[in-house]
């Protein structure tokens, strides 16, 4: 059985270029130090999985000024996210994986309820099936897993749309591949949201 590689999609925890739409409720400060926190959360939660390596894909690239001062656990993967939009860059992380002979994981850093045991519920269903995803509440996925590649998975999406999720799942039926949908999950998007988040946070 491959090595499982999850590729955390970030961006920097800046004020102003991060978490825009809690902004009206928490502020710019207080919407980035949010993001800090969910994307510590996230990277922790991925390590403590160990299905194995773990990657964080930056936008903007690695050696940028934003990185600076962003504490990450010892031993986590760089790279940079790229060009196009969501889907060119999902796709270009997902085929460099798979071309490694890893399976992969793809997440984002805006669910704190993608926990340990979630993220060991995906690698799982990893074992049985070709993909997995893992719906949120607003039509998106929280993650998407793959045993193999196909570019279509990610093209003519409507991104950031409650439709993410049933286009991904039209695809892989249109694909004829095997996969599991695990139980959906709540993404902090919006001031509501907020009432989603753990104690502590």
């Amino acid at each position: 059985m491959s090595a499982t590689r999850i590729v955390v999609f970030a961006k920097a925890p800046q004020p102003g270029r991060v978490k825009t739409r809690l902004i009206p409720a928490l502020g710019a400060e207080g919407a980035a130090a949010l993001a800090a926190r969910m994307l510590a959360r996230t990277l922790v939660a991925a390590a403590e999985a160990a299905p194995g390596a773990v990657e964080l894909c930056a936008s903007p690239a690695p050696e940028d000024p934003a990185w600076r001062g962003v504490a990450v656990p010892a031993g986590l993967r760089w790279s940079a996210q790229g060009e196009g939009d969501l889907g060119a860059r999902m796709a270009g992380a997902a085929q460099r994986v798979l071309a490694d002979g890893e399976r992969v994981m793809l997440i984002g850093s805006d669910c704190p309820a993608l926990d340990v045991v979630r993220l060991r519920a995906a690698a799982a269903a990893l074992d049985e099936a070709e993909a997995a995803i893992v719906p949120s509440f607003d039509g998106g996925y929280v993650l998407l897993g793959l045993r193999r590649f196909d570019r279509r998975l990610f093209e003519g999406i409507a991104w950031s749309t409650p439709t993410v999720a049933a286009d991904t799942r039209a695809c892989l039926d249109a694909l004829a591949w095997s996969y599991r949908v695990l139980p959906a999950l709540h993404d902090i998007d919006l001031p509501a949201d907020l009432l989603k988040l753990p104690a502590g946070m």
